[in-house]
């Protein structure tokens, strides 16, 4: 083509109406994502639909027997995790000695590897603990609700929580879930936060395209960076929760302070009561490590401690962020919405460990003062209602949230119903 032909080639493709005309062809035309079903929210976004049933007729579904409490039976899960913590505990002491000469741990490495395993277990363990402590702040650990804050405060308090500080953030996240502007977990970043994509600004790209997916392959983060992000976010995510909270607020929005932004005025009691349960906890420790060693807290507590942080974050990440999972803004949200926003992911023998809260999160998030021990049955009821509306993931979990945080980068700054794209 001669360079005259050629350049009035290029200036007819770049009118207004060629334009006009490029993205018509765009969006009309049937484009199938070739990527994997959970890699993309292209497919689920192209067939949203609203629900078509109403939380009456959910909760129409569950057998009445799942919404009434048996406090004895909430005790026995109690008195069931604090044995197996200490039965780990007893075991542990015996680790340095070879358990009186049992079997030789003078190496040093096999010490560190018994250590470990003492670790990720006693890990396990407090999980369940903190779930359990959780559940009384819903109140469905009883119906009694002085024996919920009881258990719930000694039991947090002893895991390092502010028990009544992350109830009245966590009740807010419930009655708000999956709405951009008023959640407070797992908020999802808008594309505006990320480096503008190399593209005109009147370039036609229409959302969840083949050419938008090539966008966000080309732009992507290397691996390792992501890797490294989300080491960060496991070790560190819980604890700047609770003390900041930078996700969605820009100025100190502590657990821990009685004027943080995240609290009413009238909350100032039960976050100083929070604080008092913390530093009770914290002085505990300072005497153990000052009557035993600082190393002793350390493998005692302190690993299983940041085991309890990790599961706590992996759990609550994955339940809350997958490309299949809409977010709204103003009128789009309602309660019913925003509860359905929920993945029940398949934590294989750790569902035990947990008590279901992984399996069963979808029915916890309708019916949170349901007794946690009857929400596999309300599960198994709600599935024919809910139908397409309820979402299960089986995949291997460390593999399910390398895939998610590769996939959640970020949704669009505007509009009522929007996915998570990368």
């Amino acid at each position: 083509m001669a360079p005259d032909a050629s350049d009035a080639h290029l200036r007819s493709r770049n009118t207004p109406a060629a334009k006009r005309a490029q993205k018509q062809t765009l969006e009309s035309s049937e484009w199938v994502s070739q990527r994997g079903h959970l890699e993309t929210s292209a497919p689920y976004a192209k067939a949203y639909e609203e629900p078509p049933f109403t939380l009456k007729e959910i909760r129409d579904a569950v057998p009445a027997w799942c919404f009434k409490h048996n406090t004895l039976v909430s005790l026995g899960y109690v008195a069931l995790d604090l044995a197996m913590a200490a039965t780990q505990f007893y075991i542990a002491t015996g680790i340095d000695n070879g358990w009186n000469g049992l079997i030789d741990t003078s190496s040093p490495l096999v010490r560190f590897v018994l250590w470990m395993i003492y670790g990720v277990v006693q890990g396990w363990i407090c999980t369940g603990i903190w779930v359990l402590a959780h559940e009384c702040g819903h109140g469905g650990f009883s119906a009694n609700t002085t024996l919920n804050h009881c258990v719930g405060f000694v039991l947090h308090s002893a895991l390092l929580v502010p028990y009544f500080s992350w109830k009245i953030t966590h009740s807010k996240h419930h009655k708000n879930c999956s709405n951009v502007d008023k959640d407070q977990v797992f908020v999802p970043s808008v594309r505006s936060e990320y480096p503008a994509r190399v593209r005109g600004a009147e370039q036609a790209v229409p959302e969840h395209s083949k050419e938008e997916e090539e966008e966000g392959d080309m732009f992507e983060s290397p691996p390792i960076f992501d890797l490294l992000r989300l080491v960060r976010q496991q070790i560190f995510g819980w604890p700047s929760y609770i003390i900041a909270n930078r996700q969605k607020f820009d100025v100190w929005a502590s657990h821990f302070h009685p004027s943080s932004p995240i609290f009413d005025p009238h909350h100032a009691r039960q976050v100083i009561m929070s604080d008092f349960g913390i530093a009770i906890m914290l002085g505990v420790l300072g005497c153990l490590a000052h009557k035993y060693s600082v190393m002793a807290v350390v493998k005692y507590y302190l690993i299983p401690y940041l085991w309890v942080n990790h599961w706590l974050v992996m759990i609550t990440y994955l339940q809350h962020t997958d490309v299949r999972l809409p977010h709204y803004r103003g009128d789009d949200w309602t309660f019913l919405k925003g509860a359905l926003c929920t993945v029940d992911r398949d934590f294989g023998f750790l569902n035990h460990f947990f008590h279901h809260i992984t399996d069963t999160h979808v029915v916890h998030h309708l019916f949170s003062t349901m007794p946690f021990y009857n929400a596999e049955a309300a599960t198994k009821a709600v599935k024919s209602k809910l139908g397409k509306f309820y979402l299960y993931d089986d995949t291997p979990i460390f593999l399910s949230i390398w895939k998610t945080y590769r996939n959640c980068k970020f949704v669009e700054d505007e509009g009522g119903v929007v996915f998570y794209k990368r």
